[in-house]
């Protein structure tokens, strides 16, 4: 998009009505030229410079209390009036940011996305967002250059799986990149869930009910948040010199936990079950139920997520709360900061690598272990 040195707004007549320039003291409704104010009078008049501005206009949380305040009043002194187009003219920039995701109907991914999209808004950007069913890296390549042809400004992937970081590094993007849950190693901001914390409370929490081991149904295997989960769930397992069962692999969906649940149900050893996401959870409840082993009288249940209908489960379901809201705040606040002109920067800058917590929702799906 070609730049313009001023922020893209009509220019007003040269002159008063008779022709003459108008006085210095009517600056107050325009500057020298006697056009409408510009971004550039704004920052003049306010003793900043042109991105301070900007990042007023756009709520940045870098702005000091006072220059934020000295740049409002310079904008009500000259009665300067921003649009979206003119401050695209004035930054070079499309205000458009592109999200690539995968398995986006899943709860997780989804919620993200909406946060992002929440956030993005907040701060007057628009999103354009690509949902991919392959993690092959001509898929990924295809979509960061379809996303860079329309002009984002940046781009966050939601890569849940290592696949997607790998096609990621090799496509690699001109413009700002923010990752969700992998890394490409290179300084690249990344956000994700602390994984390895949920999966260790989960299985503490079993542990601490008396239970002698914790059997793992895990989500796919080359899934960031699966692998994770499943390595902390071992570690934790044997740092208590419990025994270790070999994980079942689902695939995320209910079903799969109701094909697994009814291998687990058929063994009285199995008392304690921490299942890699709240959907896999939902099917192994049922092939518990229908194989006549009680929740959690005979088997405790601890899934992951805390979808909404966690709570509305029989039993409620005791789960892992991550918090996806923040994880979207999180990712678009990175990206935003990597637009912005570092040398105008007035707080240090984040950190790049950023792990959301995780919370242990207890409900009633867990219990003391049977006698």
């Amino acid at each position: 998009m070609p730049r313009s040195t001023t922020d893209g707004t009509a220019a007003g007549d040269a002159g008063t009505a008779g022709g003459g320039p108008r006085p210095t003291g009517s600056r107050s409704r325009r500057n020298f030229a006697g056009s409408r104010p510009v971004m550039d009078d704004v920052a003049r008049l306010a003793g900043v410079s042109k991105q301070t501005v900007s990042r007023v206009l756009n709520d940045n949380p870098a702005v000091r209390p006072e220059t934020r305040e000295a740049v409002r009043a310079a904008m009500r002194t000259l009665g300067y009036r921003p649009s979206r187009s003119a401050r695209s003219l004035a930054s070079g920039r499309t205000r458009m940011l592109g999200v690539i995701s995968f398995d986006a109907a899943r709860y997780g991914p989804a919620s993200t996305l909406t946060a992002i999209n929440t956030a993005a808004q907040d701060a007057g950007y628009l999103v354009s967002s690509i949902a991919l069913d392959t993690a092959d890296r001509d898929t990924v390549v295809q979509a960061v250059d379809r996303l860079s042809a329309e002009g984002a400004d940046g781009i966050i992937a939601i890569a849940p799986q290592r696949p997607v970081a790998t096609a990621l590094a090799s496509a690699r993007p001109d413009t700002p990149l923010v990752m969700l849950d992998n890394g490409l190693g290179d300084g690249t901001p990344v956000v994700s869930s602390d994984f390895r914390a949920g999966a260790r409370l989960a299985t503490e929490h079993l542990l601490g009910l008396g239970h002698p081991t914790v059997w793992h149904i895990a989500g796919p295997t080359g899934w960031t948040s699966a692998d994770r989960r499943a390595a902390s769930w071992r570690d934790t397992l044997t740092g208590a010199g419990a025994p270790v069962h070999e994980p079942l692999v689902g695939d995320w969906s209910a079903d799969s936990g109701y094909a697994l649940g009814r291998r687990l149900a058929d063994s009285p050893d199995v008392t304690a079950v921490f299942v890699s996401n709240d959907q896999m959870a939902l099917g192994l409840l049922r092939a518990l139920h229908e194989a006549g082993r009680r929740v959690p009288d005979d088997v405790s249940v601890v899934g992951y997520d805390d979808i909404p209908e966690a709570a509305h489960l029989l039993p409620p379901l005791t789960t892992i709360r991550t918090d996806f809201s923040e994880i979207g705040t999180r990712s678009l606040r990175l990206l935003l900061t990597q637009l912005d002109d570092p040398a105008d920067t007035e707080e240090p800058p984040a950190e790049t690598e950023q792990v959301v917590p995780v919370e242990l929702i207890v409900r009633r799906s867990t219990g003391p272990a049977p006698r």
